[in-house]
């Protein structure tokens, strides 16, 4: 990968990894220093990668990171021992399908959200998404019929509540 093509793919990709990252993670700071570091680390080895799979290598690093960032919170967490008080929350409400669909996001577990994010967002097919993922191509394709399943029910409960 030469330098154009670096630049290229920053133009063409770094929106979609920052989302992808976002919608999992919903801190906009780290969604940003993890698009930044996986920029960082194909720069490091662009000699290495070729330009026809660019895309894949960048979700890949960026899920990955990712899962590193949650790792190191849910240690940092885990290990301070701090009794927060939260302020009974008013109900949600929706201006929009777009914050609904996010909402409904944050209801199913992370692995299902991270699979469904790659496959309905992203366009990545089973294979590749058992690429990023690290897993069998048959796990993946469960994991999104769950997910989809948990979704579908959250958002028929919601237009119940709603309508």
């Amino acid at each position: 990968m030469n330098l154009k093509e670096y630049n290229e793919s920053v133009d063409l990709y770094a929106d979609r990894l920052y989302s992808f990252v976002f919608k999992n993670l919903k801190d906009s700071e780290r969604a940003k220093d993890i698009v930044q570091d996986v920029f960082e680390k194909v720069w490091i080895k662009a000699g290495e990668i070729e330009i026809n799979n660019i895309k894949s290598y960048l979700f890949t690093a960026a899920y990955r990171t990712m899962l590193d960032v949650i790792k190191k919170d849910k240690r940092m967490t885990s290990s301070e021992d701090v009794s927060v008080y939260h302020e009974p929350s008013e109900s949600k409400s929706y201006s929009g399908l777009s914050e609904v669909l996010e909402s409904a996001l944050q209801t199913i577990p992370e692995i299902q959200r991270n699979v469904i994010l790659l496959r309905d967002y992203e366009g990545y097919s089973y294979e590749e998404i058992g690429d990023i993922t690290k897993l069998k191509e048959s796990q993946v394709k469960v994991y999104i019929y769950r997910a989809r399943k948990a979704l579908q029910k959250y958002l028929v409960s919601i237009d119940t509540v709603l309508g």
